[in-house]
């Protein structure tokens, strides 16, 4: 798949140069590792800022899940990355990847946030905060979990109503009675939303 056709796929206003995922992973293995935070924090921020093309904000979102440097006070950042980065290609892997192990991690500082973002304007804070614990099975905040949902379950958005499904499909695996009578208390569930969460029950 060529520049225009990636571009035109991903509905994207900000060009691609052509560079397809392996080539990106063979590139960032190639990278010498970057030893201070600052510094790699500092890579990450104008790497994704000053990004011209696609494949720069990608290699800067691979870069900022570093395992050394995780911690509470880039959620900040995280937020910017969400909200500049307004497409499912960016946020899914920073709710999923960067918020939801920080959310376990820190929950005392990291659920309040994610409670304010359920209701924000700006619905890819809302996706979100609904899709964040995609992955953590027996660890998962139900209650949490509850509040993103119910708060978004009205919203007539594609996104919105795909990630709830994909936020209770995931947690099916999980608790799949929980998620059958979580429907089933909700009869206005969208059924596109009700249709991805039941899938495997």
């Amino acid at each position: 798949m060529k520049a225009p056709e990636m571009q035109a796929y991903m509905k994207s206003a900000m060009p691609f140069l052509g560079v397809r995922k392996p080539a990106r992973v063979a590139l960032l293995k190639s990278l010498p590792v970057i030893p201070d935070r600052d510094e790699w924090l500092h890579a990450v921020q104008t790497l994704w800022r000053e990004a011209t093309y696609r494949e720069e904000r990608y290699v800067a979102l691979s870069l900022s899940g570093d395992r050394r440097f995780q911690s509470v006070d880039l959620m900040p950042w995280f937020d910017e990355m969400i909200v500049t980065g307004a497409w499912w290609d960016h946020v899914d892997e920073i709710a999923s990847k960067r918020v939801g192990p920080l959310l376990r991690s820190a929950p005392e500082v990291v659920r309040p946030l994610v409670l304010e973002w359920s209701t924000d304007e700006d619905r890819w804070r809302r996706r979100t905060s609904v899709i964040c614990q995609l992955g953590s099975k027996g660890a998962t905040d139900v209650d949490l979990l509850t509040a993103c949902v119910d708060a978004n379950a009205d919203d007539p958005d594609f996104f919105l109503r795909k990630g709830i499904g994909w936020a209770l499909r995931e947690f099916a695996k999980t608790e799949p009675g929980w998620v059958r009578s979580f429907v089933e208390a909700r009869p206005g569930l969208s059924p596109l939303s009700r249709r991805e969460a039941l899938k495997h029950l």
